[in-house]
């Protein structure tokens, strides 16, 4: 029997971490410095409104004032312009919409839209809808469906075994259909995709507000759909449907043009909120940082794209703050949102979000970023043009240890090993502060869940922003004076130091509520409370001192300006306010800084001026390891309010490492010590011949396993963290060596850091090494080669003796395509800066074709793999098929977004946005690369020799390269055979090549790979014996042709008129019928298909014409001598290919014939049934069969009609899908429909149409 615990007082405050930073103590102190009187906006994912804890406020306020979907995924066009008839309204998804009579609308005009909520939902909950659907909607008629139809199949055939004599071909036919009927089922099931439901949406102003309803019945049932008004207007949210539980809202755009749906791309944001926010009045110890505070929610993440940001959401969020300052202050943003950029000095959305801090007076709180433990890995933002941001890092305390995370035993409080670093590239410390990064609270409704655990600096940064809204609220409250800058260098300057922590995972500490409060508070009106200060080192402006030195660098004198920045207002646009605070600005500066190691001036006298000093660093002694200073210019005014500015140093000094040795160059520790939390960092210049690492970790503790993050990190000129580095969670125990392996740049400072995961409990000692090994070729950081060279050689050499074995292999093909139509508009009021900066958007319109089935991604060259650093504000694209259904979306990063297309063609739409026309009119003509994966990949040739490369002979094995040696190896070009027709001169198939034999280097050693091809082969001609003909023979032909193509493109009497001249001119030209047949019944137009229950609108006189005119082709063929011919295996006449083209003609002719005859004969039986008419299909049918099969594109249509008249729905329904794959089209897709009735499908049938307004909408979607 289990024993009872003793302890039974659960430590709820290690669930939602407050003690830490003081805010419990603060807030007993000065209760009413909740957070009343504030507004914080959460830039996000969006934020629930129905959840616990959001609902109001500690005074009873409404909590979530705003709710905007910046994204524009929600957005519907509403356009469209019905009025009402009988009460109804036509849905643009064709149904009909009846209009309550409660409804008020005095205009009497009602605004239709389509959404598709499958673009709302997160990818979790898209799921769980989707296998609710299929168990409810599809299961339950499919299941029955495919018994009945396998019982009827296997009695039919039980009563065939009974008679035991030969198919009569009735039976056969019965037998086919039957299988047929299972096929149908099977195939369904296998390729069963479940798009989503579409709800129609109808839109009208009531008077008062506009008010949006959603109709989730999809019957029409306005009354039992979702009615909103306008959230801002009216607080009003709902569920959009009982199953899915996702909280929407809406907002209207252009009057009425525009209806947006607000969701939620993923529960994220309503954790941070609560964390920033939330307000539990039962429950206090859940109450998030602020209770007091009201809530702005702005989502950034989109659907569409997995909840990733794009640059039109956050431009579009920071124009609402701008917006919104109207009505209301907006006194801090949380966004616990951010990539890794490659620079941070530009950038047009980090300047927009230096505009809101700079001119609208708000506090600007961003996430680090999850990519620790390496140094600099800190994200952007924090790490923008400047540092006027304030980032914060996640801390983990024992509390949180002992509730949260249900460890065992509690250890010292500490940064979460994941948290990430800094310095940021250009020296800037990255983080301000570090705060609790986890909690338990509320999530999104849709989760299915009351709480949950979520950790990371996203957790982290809105504790600090509910920590800003404290202070402010306490700031108003007694109507005292702050600014971004002074709030940031008081949060700074009061946290609380931990010295057991790196400086690089803190900033200035573990915020301290009280401290930053005292600071706020007793120095409210210091000169430069208004004023940041613009620090530019060196001679790339960087934001700190980062040094990276070599073996042997004498100190550095580093040339730093700096330069003071004076809070704007929007409300002077001119700045006039500010210039006498300009001229009046003077302090006093004492410079300080603890580190032996650096020199640098005791005083400055600051004034609204550049002013420059020299900073002497001196790392000559400095031990090999990290090491971090900092210069501090304090107010000799008043030194208790601590530095006015930072300089951040940070020097990562390289250790020595062994060239000469034997052996592959290595650094190596025995007996490492490692308790929880526990992080070793290395630092070397990696060799110049260095191209790949190892790590090799072991331990003798057999009790224990150790869980370290390991990283390993360069960081590269102009390039994020994430462009060079290996970052893994790694298992250490004493049964096996822990290898891993990364990739190395020869001559740049390597970092190695070995981190004991924080929450894997014990001590372990530890033994490892760092390998160093290199094969380096003289090709650069990729391989380029073209058909037209022929064959291309590498020269290798080698760090230490290493054995080479090369490998090339091609995997994609990469077509490029230029737009095919180019509009430049500007967008609506919703995209327009205050106060009055216009953006335009660039919509450029691509065409390709798919040749077959593959993996593709659309690569914007241009414009890919930057976004908070990118001059353009958006790059989103859409792909979709030929039916305008859209079938992808992608961004910024091509790596993330790439589909399975089929064959067929298609349109990707791309968007740009900016400000300045000019700028996008030079895209109006941007490529894009349609990257595509090869069937199979394509291996390259490759030799140790130039004469066997050039005569194909014996390909490079292996060999061994001593150091100091240079081995070349030669590439062969490829054959044309295997690039194929696809590609143009000057593209390019892509893959990888490698050059070493060892596995590991194969694993990380790898270059890109470019073959751009040239003009392929001519093709040899297929008629070398053609007789020479004269020029007027060669003329009538050529009329010939030419007007039997026209014949398909005639109508009416122009049509009868051609046909006749052409039969005066060319008597006996069979082309001239066929083409007349084609034209009045077009085999490849999906229109002219039959319809199930409805007659064919044409007459018998009619079918009759053209059933004489196919006989007149069909009895002037000879098909016996034509089924001969075709019989044939070789022929060995001299005009063989003359014979066969003319064969081949005559044959086509004749298919083309008995098709429209039978398509003809078949709607015939339909008006006016006839025995003989039956037989003579069927006698049709079994002539056109002996030339090819209804599959074939010229009979499948008629092979359709044939079907229905005879009601062999299984086998219509076969030749249907075969239509909708090689082409889709809504005509097939609703005679399929029609033949799922006719089986009693009715299931299929509704569930196939429900998806008709989604794989055929009239319209592309807006971005």
């Amino acid at each position: 029997m289990a024993d009872v615990p003793t302890d039974i007082e659960f430590p709820v405050w290690g669930l939602m971490p407050k003690k830490e930073t003081g805010v419990v103590s603060f807030l007993n102190k000065n209760p009413e410095y909740d957070g009343r009187g504030t507004i914080i906006a959460i830039f996000d994912s969006g934020v629930d409104p129905a959840v616990e804890g959001l609902k109001v406020t500690s005074t009873g306020e409404t909590k979530l004032i705003e709710r905007i979907d910046c994204s524009g995924c929600g957005d519907v066009d509403t356009s469209a312009v019905r009025k009402a008839v009988d009460g109804c309204i036509t849905g643009l998804t064709g149904r009909k919409l009846k209009i309550p009579e409660s409804w008020k609308n005095p205009t009497g005009t009602w605004r239709v839209g389509v959404l598709y909520p499958y673009s709302l939902y997160p990818s979790k909950l898209r799921e769980r809808v989707q296998e609710h659907r299929k168990l409810h909607i599809w299961d339950v008629g499919h299941k029955p469906a495919v018994a009945a139809a396998n019982k009827q199949l296997h009695e039919f055939e039980a009563e065939l075994a009974s008679k035991g004599s030969n198919l009569s071909p009735e039976e056969k036919q019965q037998k086919e259909e039957l299988e047929a009927r299972v096929e149908a089922l099977t195939n369904a099931e296998k390729k069963f995709t479940d798009l989503g439901p579409t709800y129609d949406c109808v839109l009208f102003h009531d008077g008062t507000v506009w008010r949006a309803c959603i109709d989730t019945s999809e019957a029409g049932e306005l009354l039992a759909g979702v009615c909103l008004g306008e959230y801002s207007a009216t607080h009003e949210h709902s569920h959009l449907t009982a199953l899915d539980e996702m909280t929407v809202s809406v907002n209207v755009h252009e009057d009425g043009s525009v209806l947006e749906v607000v969701g939620l791309c993923s529960t994220h944001g309503t954790h941070v909120a609560c964390i920033a926010a939330g307000h539990f009045p039962d429950e206090p110890d859940k109450n998030g940082v602020a209770p007091g505070a009201q809530l702005v929610s702005l989502t950034i993440g989109d659907s569409r794209l997995g909840s990733m940001e794009t640059g039109t959401a956050l431009v579009r969020a920071c124009i609402k703050v701008m917006e919104l300052s109207k009505k209301m202050k907006i006194d801090v943003i949380n966004m616990s949102y951010g990539e890794h950029a490659h620079w941070s000095n530009a950038g047009r959305i980090g300047d927009l979000i230096c505009e809101v801090v700079n001119r609208y007076n708000v506090n600007w709180v961003v996430s680090a970023g999850n990519h620790g433990p390496a140094l600099c890995t800190v994200g952007a933002p924090p790490d923008i043009k400047q540092t006027v941001l304030i980032g914060v890092g996640a801390y983990v305390s024992p509390a949180m240890m002992a509730a949260a995370y249900s460890m065992r035993a509690r250890v010292a409080g500490t940064a979460f090993s994941w948290s990430s670093r800094g310095p940021a590239p250009d020296g800037a410390l990255g983080l301000s502060v570090a705060a609790p990064g986890g909690a338990v609270t509320s999530v999104a409704r849709f989760t299915l869940r009351h709480t949950q655990l979520l950790n990371g600096t996203s957790m982290a940064a809105p504790h600090a922003a509910g920590v800003v809204s404290l202070l402010v609220s306490g700031l108003l409250a007694k109507k005292l004076s702050y600014s971004p800058y002074s709030m940031k260098r008081a949060l700074e300057n009061g946290a609380t130091f931990l010295a057991h922590v790196e400086p690089w995972a803190q900033g200035g500490g573990l915020i301290n509520v009280e401290k930053s409060f005292d600071l706020l508070t007793t120095y409210p009106d210091e000169v430069d409370r208004d004023v940041t200060y613009s620090i530019q080192c060196g001679t790339q402006h960087e934001k700190g001192i980062f040094l990276r030195p070599r073996e042997g660098d004498p100190p550095k004198d580093i040339n730093i300006t700096v330069e003071p920045q004076f809070l704007q207002s929007h409300d002077d646009m001119e700045d006039k306010g500010v210039i006498p605070k300009q001229i009046a600005f003077n302090v006093r500066l004492a410079l300080s800084c603890g580190a032996a190691w650096v020199s640098a001036p005791a005083f400055l006298d600051m004034m609204n001026v550049s002013r420059p000093l020299t900073v002497r660093v001196d790392t000559t002694a400095l031990p090999p390891g990290a090491h971090f200073a900092s210069i501090g210019a304090f107010d000799v005014a008043c030194l208790d309010k601590g530095p006015v500015f930072r300089i951040p140093v940070t020097v990562l000094q390289p250790a020595p490492l062994r060239l000469a040795a034997p052996g592959c160059p290595q650094l190596a520790e025995r007996g490492a010590h490692f308790a929880p939390g526990a992080i070793r960092r290395h630092f070397v210049v990696a060799p110049q011949e260095a191209t790949w690492g190892v790590l090799r970790m072991t331990t003798e503790d057999k009790e224990t396993t150790g869980r370290f993050l390991v990283h390993a990190m360069q960081i590269l000129p102009k390039k994020s963290c994430r462009c060079h580095e290996t970052q893994k969670l790694l298992n250490v125990n004493a049964e096996a060596p822990t290898v891993l392996p990364f990739q190395i740049t020869g001559g740049v400072t390597l970092e190695v850091v070995i981190a004991k995961y924080w929450a894997n409990l014990g001590d372990l000692t530890v033994d490892y090494s760092i390998e160093f090994h290199g094969l380096k070729p003289d090709c650069g950081a990729k391989l380029v080669m073209s058909a037209a060279d022929g064959i291309r050689s590498v020269l290798l050499r080698s760090l230490r003796l290493q054995d080479v074995a090369p490998s090339a292999q091609l995997k994609y093909a990469e077509p490029v395509v230029r737009p095919s139509e180019s509009k430049l508009a500007p967008l609506t009021p919703r995209d327009v800066i205050p106060p009055a900066r216009q953006i335009y958007q660039l919509l450029n319109t691509y065409n390709f074709h798919i040749a077959k089935a593959t993996e593709v991604s659309p690569i914007v060259s241009l414009l890919c793999d930057v976004l908070y650093e990118s001059e353009f504000e958006a790059q989103m694209w859409m792909l979709y098929n030929s039916c305008k259904q859209l079938v992808a979306v992608g961004d910024a990063f091509p790596s993330k977004y790439s589909v399975k297309l089929e064959k067929g063609d298609y349109t990707l739409r791309l968007n740009v946005r900016h400000d300045n026309k000019s700028l996008l009119e030079k895209l109006q003509e941007l490529p894009v690369i349609i990257q595509q994966r090869l069937s199979s990949p394509i291996t390259v040739d490759i030799y140790a020799s130039h004469p066997l490369a050039l005569t194909g002979g014996k390909k490079f094995g292996s060999a061994a390269l001593p150091s100091g040696s240079l081995l070349p190896v030669y590439f062969a070009a490829v054959p044309a055979d295997k690039v194929g027709r696809t590609l143009t001169v000057g593209q390019a198939l892509t893959g990888t090549v490698t050059f070493a034999k060892d596995e590991f280097g194969r694993k990380v050693d790898t270059y890109p790979l470019y073959y751009y091809v040239c003009e392929p082969p001519k093709r040899p001609s297929t008629n070398k014996d053609k007789e020479k003909t004269k020029p007027h023979e060669d003329y009538l032909e050529a009329v010939k042709e030419f007007t039997t193509s026209w014949l398909g493109k005639l109508e009416g009497d122009k049509l009868e008129q051609v046909y006749e001249e052409l039969l005066e001119k060319f008597p006996g030209y069979l082309g001239a019928h066929v083409a007349y047949l084609n034209a009045m019944d077009s085999p490849s137009d999906p229109k002219k298909l039959p319809h199930a229950t409805e007659e064919p609108d044409v007459t018998i006189a009619w079918c009759e014409q053209l059933i004489g005119i196919a006989d007149k082709v069909i009895k002037s063929i000879d098909q016996e001598k034509l089924l001969a011919y075709l019989g044939m295996k070789n022929d060995t006449r001299s005009d063989a290919g003359k014979i066969k083209q003319e064969h081949e003609r005559l044959r086509g002719w004749l298919l083309e014939a008995l098709s429209r005859r039978g398509s003809c004969l078949s709607r015939l039986q339909r008006l006016a049934p006839a025995k003989e008419r039956a037989d003579a299909l069927r006698a049709n049918l079994d002539d056109l069969l002996k030339f090819c099969d209804l599959g074939d594109a010229k009979a499948i249509h008629y092979g359709v009609w044939h079907y229905f008249t005879f009601k062999q729905w299984g086998k219509a329904i076969k030749l249907l899908q075969k239509l909708q794959e090689d082409r889709p089209s809504k005509d097939v897709e609703e005679r399929l429909i029609e033949a799922y009735r006719q089986l009693g499908w009715d299931y299929f049938a509704n569930f196939v149409q429900g998806q008709v307004p989604i794989k055929y909408p009239s319209i592309y979607r807006p971005f």
